[in-house]
């Protein structure tokens, strides 16, 4: 883990560090270009933004840098420079753990000034890290073993000024296309921070998920200690289980069920439960081999789907499914993708990209998510869409958020080498069918 470096928490002490940054930030990428003409090696711009001195100056932000990191490297995708895109990638899986001092003066605000009573053991080094807060192992009186996740001081009173200082940063370099309304994406990074920062509302989704899920057979979500949890401090049950990407080692069947599970979530999360956990990345999610179920983490980023939103789903996948683009254009519409003049060529690729990622349900069969080029060809097709930047618009927030959900399980079930009939899938679920 990185070396610990205290978080700015007053709003005055953040401006501060985010104008000096950028002024360091482009003075790197202006100094390295020199350097490599006087040297003859023409680094690109890439190699010149992605420098590490750069990205450890942007770990240090967390927060705001990183959650408008995940948004903006989730939708926009193939309108953003290949540099801009690279440097969110790396951003949002890049954090510093913040020192003792500020640790401890932090939990002494949230438990009071004894903190510890009722606790056998706090290890003061955290071991997982995220965009908002840091992960920390502890022991009660009792024994029970414990997870507890500690904000990052400040992040919550500063959401709005780091997120627009972070934009400007963004212009600043360069990297940021002019053309590029995200206007609409600035606001959801401050309203999906702040939903983040509440750690209590974390806790209830979680409660809610274990609600919904019940005595599941194939999921298992920690319990919320709610006497330890306040608004910047969310403690939960420790679950044991090992990287989900570890499950690679299992067998070829054990693999697939895992993928069909996580897919089979998805689809209640969707049709259902109309309540998603939209952030995929592998840290959430463990294995637990010798029960074969899988360990839910972090609901931070979970969003509750609207209705309409589910329903024009069922319809675009059920269009896809028989082919019917009429009712796929509709679908799109209800969906909010464009309005009914949009441009036809347009409208035809976006329904194109719509039938390519419904592949894994039209196939007929099992699907090998490793040997599937499908990544590739979304990207073809969104690479013509983007060229047409008068007509493009960003749709709807929560349906970014749903196409990062699946495409991250798509990564998932490729890294795990899965073969799942998804269309089985679809056809047993016993949920609501508009």
């Amino acid at each position: 883990m990185s070396k610990d470096k205290a978080v700015p928490t007053s709003k005055f002490s953040r401006a501060l560090r985010f104008g000096s940054l950028a002024g360091r930030v482009a003075s790197n990428v202006a100094y390295g270009g020199l350097k490599s003409m006087v040297t003859g090696q023409n680094k690109s711009t890439k190699e010149l933004v992605l420098n590490s001195k750069n990205i450890e100056q942007l770990a240090h932000l967390r927060g705001a840098a990183m959650k408008l990191g995940q948004l903006l490297s989730m939708d926009a995708g193939e309108l953003l420079s290949p540099e801009l895109s690279a440097l969110l990638s790396r951003l949002r899986n890049k954090a510093t753990p913040m020192p003792h001092k500020q640790l401890t003066r932090t939990l002494k605000q949230q438990w009071g000034a004894h903190w510890l009573d009722g606790l056998a053991n706090f290890e003061l080094r955290p071991f997982a890290a995220a965009s908002i807060g840091q992960v920390h192992r502890a022991y009660t009186d009792s024994g029970t073993k414990l997870a507890v996740k500690v904000q990052y001081p400040g992040v919550a009173k500063s959401i709005e000024s780091d997120v627009d200082n972070v934009v400007r940063l963004l212009k600043l370099t360069g990297l940021l296309p002019k053309g590029l309304d995200i206007d609409e994406l600035i606001a959801e990074a401050k309203a999906q921070l702040l939903n983040e920062a509440d750690y209590t509302l974390e806790a209830h989704y979680m409660n809610q998920y274990q609600e919904k899920l019940g005595p599941s057979s194939h999921f298992v979500v920690p319990k919320a200690q709610s006497e330890l949890c306040t608004a910047q401090i969310l403690a939960m049950e420790f679950v044991e289980g090992e990287a989900i990407e570890q499950a690679l080692t299992c067998t070829q069947e054990e693999r697939n069920r895992l993928v069909m599970h996580l897919l089979t979530l998805f689809i209640h999360e969707l049709f259902d439960f109309r309540l998603m956990q939209t952030d995929p990345n592998f840290a959430n999610y463990l294995y637990q081999r010798d029960t074969s179920r899988i360990v839910l983490l972090d609901f931070g980023a979970t969003r509750a789907i609207s209705e309409p939103i589910s329903r024009g789903y069922w319809q675009l996948i059920q269009g896809a499914i028989t082919g019917d683009r009429g009712i796929m254009a509709q679908a799109a519409r209800d969906i909010g993708y464009f309005s009914d003049n949009v441009d036809k060529a347009y409208e035809h690729t976006v329904l194109d990209i719509f039938a390519l990622a419904c592949e894994p349900l039209t196939a007929g069969g099992e699907y090998d998510f490793a040997s599937s080029a499908l990544p590739a060809r979304i990207k073809q097709k969104g690479l013509a869409m983007s060229s047409r930047e008068l007509q493009w618009h960003s749709p709807p927030v929560d349906a970014l958020f749903i196409h990062r959900k699946l495409a991250g399980l798509f990564l998932i079930a490729a890294k795990l080498q899965a073969r799942v009939n998804v269309s089985d899938i679809l056809a047993n679920f016993n949920g609501k069918t508009w």
